[in-house]
C-alpha cells in the first residue's frame, strides 16, 4: 500500500550541462501529471509522461526539469535574433499605446525576452539528452516511491485500526440480532397486558404471525455477512502489491450501504450504538483511504 503524496530529485550530467528532475505528488482521484520543461527539451514531455505513467497509477504529479550549464562550460558564442527582437518592440509599443501606458523599453528588458539572445554552444537536439532525461526521471521516481511506500506503510497501519474498531462493533451486533425478536415478544405482552387484554398462550397463532413477521423484516444476517466479506477484502488490499486506493474506495461505499441498511433494520438500543461506532469509524476510514494510491 503506497500514499499517494510524495517527492523526489534525480539529476545527471551530460555534454557540460547539469539536467535535474523533481517530482512531487499529491491526491488526486484520478492521474494528472504536470511536466514543466526548459525549452529546449520540450520535445520529451510525451516521453517523460509515459515513464511516469508506467511506475505511478492515481495522484496529481508536478514535474519539474531544469537544465544548468556545468562548472567550467562556456558557449562558443552569443548570438542575437534581431528579427525576434524588432518584433518584441513593435508588440510592446503598440501594447502601450493601447493601454496607456508610459515608459521606454530598455536594452535589459530586451536582453532577457524568451529567445532574443541564444547561445551557439547550447543544445541543439533534445533527443540526445533524452538518456539522461530518463536517468534522472527514474532516480527522481525511485525517491519519490519510497517516500510513498513510507507513508503508505504509516496509512495501512491506520486503517487496520480502523477496521479492528468496526469488526469488533459488527461482532457486537451480531452477538445482539437474536435477541432483538426476543425482546420484541416480550414487549409486545407487556403492551397487551398493559391494554387489560387476555395475555395469548405462547403457541397463539396471531402471536407467532406478529414476531416471524418482526423477525423476518429485521433479519440483519445478511448485510452482516456482507460486511464480513468487505472486511476480508480490506485484509486483501494490505498484503497486495498494486495499487488499492480505489478498491478501498469502494470498500468503503459499499460498507457504508451495508451499515445505513442494518441501522434501519435493526429495532435495538445496543445494535444503534454499535452503528453509531461503526458509522464514526467509516467516515475515518474514507478520509485516510482518500490518500491512498
Amino acid at each position: 500500500m503506497k500514499s499517494m503524496t510524495g517527492y523526489g530529485r534525480g539529476e545527471c550530467s551530460r555534454d557540460g550541462f547539469k539536467l535535474t528532475v523533481e517530482i512531487s505528488a499529491v491526491n488526486r482521484k484520478q492521474s494528472e501529471i504536470g511536466v514543466n520543461l526548459p525549452r529546449e527539451l520540450e520535445v520529451l514531455e510525451a516521453q517523460i509522461r509515459d515513464l511516469i505513467n508506467t511506475r505511478i497509477s492515481r495522484g496529481k504529479i508536478t514535474t519539474r526539469v531544469t537544465l544548468h550549464a556545468g562548472e567550467g562550460f562556456r558557449p562558443v558564442r552569443v548570438r542575437l535574433n534581431r528579427n525576434l527582437a524588432e518584433a518584441y518592440v513593435k508588440e510592446l509599443r503598440l501594447l502601450g499605446r493601447e493601454l496607456k501606458l508610459n515608459g521606454e523599453l530598455s536594452l535589459d528588458l530586451m536582453a532577457r525576452l524568451p529567445g532574443v539572445l541564444e547561445a551557439d554552444g547550447e543544445i541543439s537536439d533534445a533527443e540526445d539528452f533524452w538518456p539522461a532525461t530518463e536517468k534522472a526521471t527514474q532516480a527522481a521516481l525511485a525517491a519519490l516511491l519510497k517516500m510513498r511506500t513510507r507513508e503508505g506503510a504509516h496509512l495501512a497501519r491506520d486503517l487496520a485500526g480502523r477496521m479492528n474498531v468496526m469488526r469488533k462493533a459488527a461482532e457486537k451486533v451480531r452477538k445482539q440480532a437474536p435477541q432483538v425478536s426476543r425482546r420484541y415478544r416480550e414487549q409486545l405482552l407487556e403492551r397487551i397486558k398493559t391494554a387489560g387484554l387476555d395475555t395469548p398462550a405462547p403457541d397463539d397463532e396471531r402471536l407467532l404471525k406478529e414476531v416471524v413477521y418482526f423477525a423476518d423484516r429485521s433479519d440483519i444476517t445478511e448485510e452482516l455477512t456482507r460486511l464480513q466479506s468487505h472486511f476480508q477484502q480490506f485484509d486483501d488490499c494490505v498484503k497486495a502489491n498494486e495499487p488499492v486506493g480505489r478498491t478501498l474506495d469502494f470498500l468503503a461505499q459499499e460498507m457504508n450501504r451495508e451499515i445505513n441498511t442494518i441501522g434501519s433494520k435493526a429495532n435495538d438500543a445496543t445494535i444503534s450504538q454499535a452503528v453509531v461506532v461503526l458509522k464514526t469509524e467509516l467516515e475515518k476510514f474514507r478520509e485516510q483511504a482518500m490518500n491512498v494510491e
